[in-house]
């Protein structure tokens, strides 16, 4: 995996690098046009000082030999002396009459078999470029032209470029190594969080230290945070798994054991058929409690999936899958409700209340006797299930722990966890449990939950 400082700092470089790039051909382009622009301007300054020298003279007078002379020398002085700078042009004059007879012309200048036209242009004399602007004085009918060969021109144009663009081509690799330090230095943060993290104990879920955070890392601190608190509640689930699975089952397990040993050690067939009866007892208590311990350990977690149901077909499908038990108890089912019940819940979840609720009241529900379960929709939005039966009922001391885990009151086979479930389920469905004797005689396990759908 590339490290993050370089998953920002290659793009950014290179963005810049590019960007600098295109900007300086930009400049370029343009400051060799600007600069060829004042050199233009410049031949054009030269050609008017030259008209400006030459007004006060005759043409017909002139000795044109000693002004050339004149001109040639301060040219040639033009690369010496304190006044010289390198960028200065080297140029080159020739000057005709109106009649296009050759007046004077530098030692270096070209030669022209004849005056060109007026303005700024130029030539191929010769195989060398010139550039050259010839300016005509109609009052002395004189036509001068100074020009400078191509070559030195643009030789000075890329010296000029050339000083522009170092500090750019300096820069760049400067600029690279300063956006690496801040990088670095920005990332700094996330390396103390990560060291921070690497220095845990191995076996330790304790939330991150709460110290001052850039706000681009709090969300990580605080899904970390998350992540080890849900860490923490599965470990915690499964050690309580663990206690409650090895207490619970350390009894029957024990006396299973003692049952075999009867039955192996019985005198005759009915000590043995006896001791293996005890013995399928204590298996099915067992099974059972594994069972119970497995369907808390799969509720509770604390998100599941919701939809839309309706408790009267639910209650109806499990009352059917339940008969058989009912009917060898002989006892009695019996499904009251006025119309449809529609609710927002988890099906099977719903299904395991049901089951542990209904094989409850049929534990203590006489023989002859009936287990009615009721549904109803209150005018507060609410969704009210009875489950009754004609038992005995529960003390008032008591009804207060029915739902701690492994308490059973008057049944030996249960493992005093069905209830728990029932609580547990009807709180992740934001019900509300409520226990009480019937005044009948019997006992009621009312549910209300909270409709959240339209019928």
């Amino acid at each position: 995996m590339i490290a993050i400082r370089t998953r920002i700092l290659a793009p950014t470089i290179i963005l810049v690098i590019l960007g600098s790039l295109a900007l300086a051909l930009l400049a370029l382009c343009d400051s060799h046009r600007e600069i060829e622009e004042v050199y233009d301007a410049q031949l054009v300054q030269a050609a008017r000082l030259l008209q400006g020298i030459l007004q006060r003279q005759d043409p017909q007078q002139t000795d044109w030999a000693q002004i050339g002379a004149a001109l040639e020398t301060a040219l040639d002085r033009s690369g010496e002396g304190i006044l010289s700078h390198p960028y200065e042009i080297n140029l080159s004059f020739q000057i005709w009459s109106q009649e296009g007879q050759l007046l004077v012309r530098s030692q270096h200048a070209p030669v022209l078999p004849s005056p060109p036209a007026p303005g700024i242009h130029d030539l191929l004399i010769d195989g060398q470029d010139w550039c050259g602007v010839l300016l005509q004085d109609g009052g002395q009918g004189l036509r001068i032209w100074v020009g400078e060969r191509d070559d030195l021109r643009q030789d000075l144009i890329q010296r000029i470029v050339q000083h522009t663009l170092i500090p750019t081509l300096v820069g760049l690799p400067l600029l690279a190594m300063i956006i690496w330090l801040f990088l670095g230095w920005g990332l700094k943060p996330l390396q103390r969080l990560a060291w921070q993290i690497r220095a845990r104990p191995v076996d330790s879920l304790d939330p991150l230290d709460s110290g001052p955070l850039p706000p681009e890392l709090e969300p990580m601190r605080t899904a970390l945070d998350r992540l080890l608190r849900q860490l923490r509640s599965l470990l915690e689930r499964e050690r309580r798994f663990i206690a409650d699975a090895a207490h619970e089952l350390r009894t029957p397990l024990a006396i299973i054991d003692i049952h075999v040993r009867n039955a192996r050690q019985a005198s005759n067939e009915e000590e043995r058929e006896e001791a293996l009866a005890f013995l399928q007892q204590g298996v099915i208590r067992a099974t059972r409690t594994a069972s119970q311990l497995l369907t808390m350990a799969r509720l509770e977690p604390a998100s599941y999936e919701r939809r839309s149901l309706d408790l009267v077909v639910l209650v109806r499908e499990e009352l059917a899958e339940l008969a058989p038990l009912a009917l060898g108890r002989e006892v009695e089912l019996v499904l009251d409700n006025e119309s449809d019940c529609p609710l927002l819940g988890e099906p099977s979840a719903i299904a395991i209340l049901l089951q542990n609720l209904i094989s409850n009241a049929l534990a203590f529900a006489p023989r002859g006797s009936e287990v009615r379960v009721r549904l109803r929709q209150s005018s507060d939005q609410q969704v009210v299930m009875q489950v009754l039966d004609e038992g005995p009922g529960v003390s008032e001391a008591m009804l207060s722990r029915l739902c701690d885990r492994f308490y059973s009151e008057g049944n030996p086979d249960g493992a005093g966890l069905g209830l728990a479930i029932v609580e547990m389920i009807s709180l992740r469905m934001g019900g509300v449990l409520h226990f009480s004797n019937r005044d009948q005689g019997g006992f009621c396990v009312q549910l209300s939950f909270p409709r959240q759908v339209h019928p």
